[in-house]
C-alpha cells in the first residue's frame, strides 16, 4: 500500500471525528461573577449580598447555594410586589445573566460571625447544579452604596 493511501483512513476518521463532535450536546455554562457587594448591615447578625452573573455559555445553570467565612447561614431570596421570600435556587440563563440587586432578588446573611464594616471584604463561594463552585471576594461598602455612584 502506498504511503497516500494509508493516509485516507486516517483523514476519515479524522472528518467523522469532527462531524461527531459538532452534533454533540452544547456547550455547558460559562459564568462569571461581577459587582459583588455587601452594604455594611445596620444589625450586627444580618447582611445582604448582591451580584450579577454572566452565563456566555450554551446552557442554563442554577445557583443553589451560597457559602460564606462570615455567615453560618445564606440563602437565596427573591423580592416581588415588596414581599421577600425564600427561593431553593435562581437560574442563569444561557446568554444572559442573573442580578441580584437592591429591591429584588438577593442573599440573605445571617448568623454572622462578625458585623463587617465599610472596607472589609468577604469570601463567597457560589455553588451551582451543573457548573463549577466560583469563589469570590466581596468588598462591604457603606450603607448607603449603589451601584454607579
Amino acid at each position: 500500500m502506498t504511503r497516500s493511501l494509508r493516509r485516507i483512513p486516517v483523514a476519515a476518521a479524522l472528518v467523522l471525528l469532527g462531524a461527531t463532535a459538532c452534533s454533540g450536546s452544547p456547550d455547558g455554562p460559562e459564568l462569571k461573577v461581577s459587582g459583588a457587594y455587601i452594604p455594611q448591615p445596620a444589625l450586627a447578625d444580618m447582611a445582604a449580598g448582591y451580584f450579577t452573573v454572566a452565563n456566555t455559555g450554551g446552557r442554563d445553570a442554577r445557583l443553589t447555594s451560597v457559602t460564606s467565612d462570615l455567615s453560618g447561614d445564606v440563602t437565596l431570596h427573591s423580592t416581588e410586589d415588596n414581599r421577600m421570600r425564600r427561593v431553593t435556587s435562581f437560574t442563569v440563563p444561557a446568554g444572559g445573566r442573573l442580578t441580584l440587586a437592591l429591591g429584588g432578588n438577593h442573599l440573605m446573611l445571617t448568623d454572622l460571625e462578625h458585623k463587617p464594616v465599610a472596607g472589609e471584604r468577604v469570601s463567597l463561594r457560589l455553588h451551582f447544579d451543573d457548573a463549577d463552585t466560583i469563589d469570590v471576594r466581596v468588598p462591604v461598602k457603606p450603607a448607603g452604596y449603589r451601584p454607579g455612584d
